[in-house]
């Protein structure tokens, strides 16, 4: 299936109409990230069927040319910003791989879903939108990959991507949980959780491909 059949029921609704109509009045209003042609980019490069791995962000980054639509993720041109130099230590903590690539464009290539919850924002104002009403969004994108597919891995670093735990069957996937990499919780539990390693072993287990990070 491709991702306008699985969305169709709630794109083609008043809800997601409405929704589409403030964040284009946010866009036209000022600056919002990421531009408005990639607000949709973790779909584009992530088909469904070839979904493997679900990592659930809040938000896009806030400043200027670091939001590409994948969560996480920055462009080539700024500094990695701290979350994101935090899961690159781990990376290499856990697989011993060096990874300097701030793009995360190759992962989103092999079937990791980089997901925000919140697929847009205000510059400089951090999560500006996330009443526009994006979680309804993007929760059902979450619920339907785990009611039409098995043995997906879903990583939910943080309390606030714990909370999509819900929407999740764990008889029939993996849900690998743990602090966020965030400055301010990396020492409470990422450092150590070994993410990388665990994605790859429970892939291998069920004959899928493993990621190469």
């Amino acid at each position: 299936m491709i991702w306008n059949e699985i969305l169709a029921p709630i794109k083609n609704t008043e809800y997601f109409e409405h929704l589409w109509q403030k964040v284009k009045e946010e866009y036209a209003a000022g600056k919002c990230f990421p531009p408005k042609n990639q607000i949709f980019r973790a779909l584009e490069l992530t088909p469904f069927d070839e979904v493997k791995v679900v990592i659930i962000g809040q938000d896009p980054y806030h400043n200027d040319y670091q939001a590409n639509g994948l969560c996480f993720s920055v462009s080539e041109t700024v500094a990695a910003p701290p979350s994101l130099k935090n899961i690159f230590t781990e990376l290499k903590d856990d697989l011993g791989i060096e990874r300097t690539k701030k793009e995360l464009d190759d992962w989103a290539q092999q079937g990791v879903l980089l997901l925000n919850a919140t697929l847009s924002v205000r510059a400089h104002s951090p999560n500006s939108h996330k009443d526009l009403g994006w979680e309804k969004f993007t929760n059902f994108i979450i619920k339907a990959i785990s009611d039409r597919k098995e043995n997906i891995v879903f990583v939910l670093w943080g309390a606030f991507a714990q909370k999509k735990e819900e929407f999740i069957d764990s008889s029939k996937h993996l849900i690998i949980k743990s602090a966020h990499p965030s400055p301010f919780s990396v020492y409470r539990g990422f450092y150590g959780s070994k993410p990388f390693s665990k994605i790859n072993d429970y892939l291998k287990s069920k004959n899928s491909e493993i990621i190469s990070w």
